[in-house]
C-alpha cells in the first residue's frame, strides 16, 4: 500500500461523505500486514471514531472478510466473535464500513470508515476504492 494511494483513499472517502451529507467521518487505511499507512478524522468527528475505523479495517484484514460480512455472521457465532475481539485486543468491529483492498486480485490492505450509519460509511469507502480503480471485498 503506497502512501499516495492511502491519502487519495482518505480524500475520496471524505469527499463522498460531504456529497452524501454524512456526519463527519474518520477513515484509516492499513497495509496488508495490518500497519496503519494513513488515518484522519474530519472536523467534528468524535475522538473515538479513528479507533472505530481502525477496528473495522483491522478486523476485516485479520479475518479475511469485509466488515459487512462479519456483521452478518456475528449473530450466528457470538462466542467466536467475542473470543476474536479479545484475541485481537478489541480491534474487531463487525459493522459495515471496513473493506479489504485488492489490486489485480492481490490483497494490498484494508480501509475502515466510521462516523455515520454503517451503510453510509461503507458507501463512502466503496466510492473511494472505485474512484481509484482498485477492487474491494465486503
Amino acid at each position: 500500500m503506497e502512501l499516495h494511494i492511502a491519502f487519495a483513499l482518505l480524500k475520496a472517502t471524505f469527499a463522498e461523505g460531504r456529497r452524501l451529507g454524512a456526519r463527519p467521518l474518520s477513515a484509516v487505511v492499513l497495509d496488508s500486514g495490518g500497519h496503519q499507512v494513513a488515518g484522519a478524522r474530519e472536523d467534528g468527528a468524535g475522538f473515538a471514531r479513528l479507533a472505530l475505523a481502525q477496528a473495522k479495517a483491522w478486523g476485516s484484514l485479520s479475518l479475511g472478510l469485509g466488515s459487512r460480512t462479519l456483521s452478518e455472521r456475528a449473530p450466528q457465532a457470538p462466542e467466536f466473535f467475542a473470543a476474536a475481539a479479545s484475541l485481537l485486543d478489541g480491534r474487531l468491529l463487525p459493522a459495515p464500513g471496513g473493506l479489504l483492498l485488492l489490486r489485480e486480485g492481490m490483497l494490498i490492505g484494508a480501509i475502515g470508515v466510521s462516523g455515520d450509519a454503517g451503510d453510509t460509511d461503507e458507501a463512502c469507502a466503496i466510492h473511494a476504492v472505485e474512484e481509484l480503480g482498485l477492487e474491494y471485498a465486503q
